[in-house]
């Protein structure tokens, strides 16, 4: 059970986010929306203490989460997994390199200790990689550079990255933001089967309405820093919609569709 109580940002006069409070059962796979700006990303970045909160608790299994401090911190990050909307890829590796970084924190390694340590892996983590790898059906550029590879394929990398660090929790940040309709697909395809055939909890920052009632059983809406829905899709009608938005859902859809293009 992952439970957040009154969890608050601000950034000066501004507040970011505005005393959150939510509880995600294990094994939920739950989306949250909203215009730019509703504080989506600040709340995904203060469960994974990449932002630290002005206020409020995060609870995980009982274990104040915000109470962490050094290693304990580190060994949270690990089993709350990141992936962020550019990638975040160390672009001159190759690709089972950039998987293989998901294990460093087991290692007690850091982000300077990459290049020294892909030598040092062992045949399991190796084959933990390209188990990863084939499942997202990456395996034939495992020995490609990340930067030779399509936004959709280096979001699927940055998700085995993700599984490699063997997360209870896996936090996406906007992650098909950038891609095509195909590619953002094959991401929420990749994202719900580590939620259904791993049990992992997944939390996913969505722009788009329709794929956020396509693929998530609960739906999380943000204005101005403060939760306005918490339900299942079917719940979300046009006059909900238009309370989060300020807009109709076909005039929103067109705004996003405007943006991406």
């Amino acid at each position: 059970m992952l439970e957040i109580q009154g969890l608050t940002r601000r950034f000066g006069d501004r507040v970011a986010v505005d005393a959150v409070t939510l509880a995600i059962p294990e094994g939920q796979m739950v989306g949250v929306i909203g215009r730019s700006g509703a504080g989506k990303s600040t709340l995904l970045r203060m469960v994974n203490r990449l932002t630290e909160p002005s206020a409020g608790r995060i609870l995980h299994d009982g274990v104040d989460v915000t109470a962490l401090r050094g290693k304990a911190l580190r060994n949270w990050r690990t089993r709350c997994a990141m992936v962020f909307q550019q990638f975040n890829l160390v672009q001159r590796l190759d690709v089972l390199g950039n998987v293989l970084v998901g294990r460093l924190n087991r290692r007690g390694g850091g982000w300077a200790s990459v290049t020294s340590l892909l030598g040092l892996f062992t045949a399991e983590e190796r084959a933990m990689a390209l188990a990863a790898l084939d499942r997202l059906d990456l395996l034939d550029v495992a020995l490609q550079r990340a930067d030779t590879l399509s936004g959709g394929q280096q979001q699927r990398v940055a998700i085995a990255r993700a599984l490699l660090q063997e997360p209870r929790l896996i936090l996406a940040d906007e992650p098909i933001a950038s891609l095509d309709p195909r590619n953002a697909r094959v991401v929420m395809d990749a994202l719900r089967d580590v939620n259904a055939r791993d049990g992992l909890t997944v939390l996913v920052n969505l722009h788009h309405l329709d794929t956020a009632r396509d693929y998530c059983g609960r739906i999380v809406a943000m204005q101005r820093g403060r939760v306005v829905f918490d339900g299942a899709p079917a719940e979300l009608d046009a006059a909900r919609v238009r309370d989060i938005y300020g807009v109709s859902e076909e005039q929103f859809e067109a705004e996003a569709q405007a943006a991406v293009a």
